[in-house]
C-alpha cells in the first residue's frame, strides 16, 4: 500500500472515531416518566398539581391534574433540560403555560411562563 493510501485510511479512521465520540458525548434524556407533584406560587396563592408523564426517548406526553381537572400536556427532555407545555381552552381563548427547568434525580425545578408572567416552579417525584 502506498503512503498516500495509508494516509487516507488514517484520516478516515480519525473521522469515524470523532463521529462516534460526538454521538457518545450527547447526553441521554433524563428519565422523567411517572407521577410528579408540581408546585408554584400562582396569582391566587400556592398551586399544586399532579403531573403524570409518559416518556418515549426525548418526547413527553401525559396529563396535569389539579383544581381544573385533567389537562393534556406535551414536552421534551434533552439531557437534564425539560420543557412541559400545557394548553387550555378558556372562555377568553387559548391559555398556554410553559414549564422549563432541569431534572435532578427525583426533583425538578425551573421557570413557568404564562402570558407575560414568569414564576418559579418545583416538582418532586411521587
Amino acid at each position: 500500500m502506498s503512503s498516500k493510501m495509508i494516509w487516507r485510511w488514517a484520516v478516515l479512521a480519525v473521522a469515524v472515531l470523532a463521529f462516534v465520540a460526538v454521538g457518545a458525548a450527547q447526553e441521554k434524556p433524563a428519565n422523567v416518566a411517572g407521577k410528579w407533584e408540581l408546585s408554584f406560587e400562582g396569582p391566587r396563592g400556592p398551586q399544586t398539581s399532579t403531573l403524570t408523564l409518559e416518556q418515549t426517548g426525548a418526547n413527553l406526553k401525559g396529563t396535569m391534574s389539579g383544581r381544573r381537572g385533567d389537562t393534556p400536556i406535551s414536552g421534551t427532555v434533552k439531557g437534564k433540560e425539560v420543557t412541559i407545555v400545557v394548553e387550555r381552552e378558556t372562555p377568553n381563548g387559548k391559555f398556554t403555560q410553559e414549564f422549563k427547568g432541569t431534572v435532578d434525580g427525583g426533583s425538578m425545578k425551573g421557570t413557568l411562563t404564562m402570558r407575560e408572567n414568569t414564576i418559579q416552579w418545583t416538582a418532586k417525584k411521587l
